[in-house]
């Protein structure tokens, strides 16, 4: 008994060793694991979100409204087709101008604001309303077409 708590202790005063000595490699191995996990969480909380194929059927066997929550600049560089701009700036104040009870596509550059939106979106009372994975980028590389 007593040498297992000998054994016990040593094993202890070599973790704490261990991590005395290359705290900073574990603070590292931490931060990157907490980046990598952090898209996951921050999507997670959002609500449904629909990769390109995904998008495309919602659009096509819903009629789903397309809304394209980037600056009026980037809207024209290029857009989905017969998507509509409300920048996310304006979007709270702006969200009764979707009238109707179809679902709603929100689309941004790369999918982050438009993760935001959604939250917006729900709050203002829309049910049925979904983030596009990957933005207009997942979009283009897709080869969907793109209005200018």
């Amino acid at each position: 008994m007593a040498n297992d708590y000998f054994i016990i202790m040593r094993l202890t005063g070599d973790i704490l060793e261990f991590i005395t000595d290359n705290i900073l490699i574990i603070g590292v191995a931490f931060a990157s694991g907490a980046m990598l996990v952090w898209p996951l969480i921050a999507r997670s909380g959002g609500g449904a979100s629909l990769d390109t194929l995904g998008a495309t059927r919602l659009i096509n066997d819903t009629g789903a409204i397309v809304l394209d929550i980037r600056t009026p600049a980037e809207f024209a560089a290029g857009h989905l087709p017969n998507a509509r701009n409300i920048p996310l700036a304006e979007l709270e104040k702006r969200a009764g101008e979707l009238t109707g009870n179809k679902p709603v596509l929100i689309c941004c550059a790369s999918g982050a604001r438009s993760s935001r939106a959604l939250g917006v979106l729900q709050k203002a009372g829309r049910s049925e309303v979904f983030n596009m994975a990957g933005g207009l980028q997942a979009w283009t590389q897709a080869g969907l077409p793109v209005v200018k």
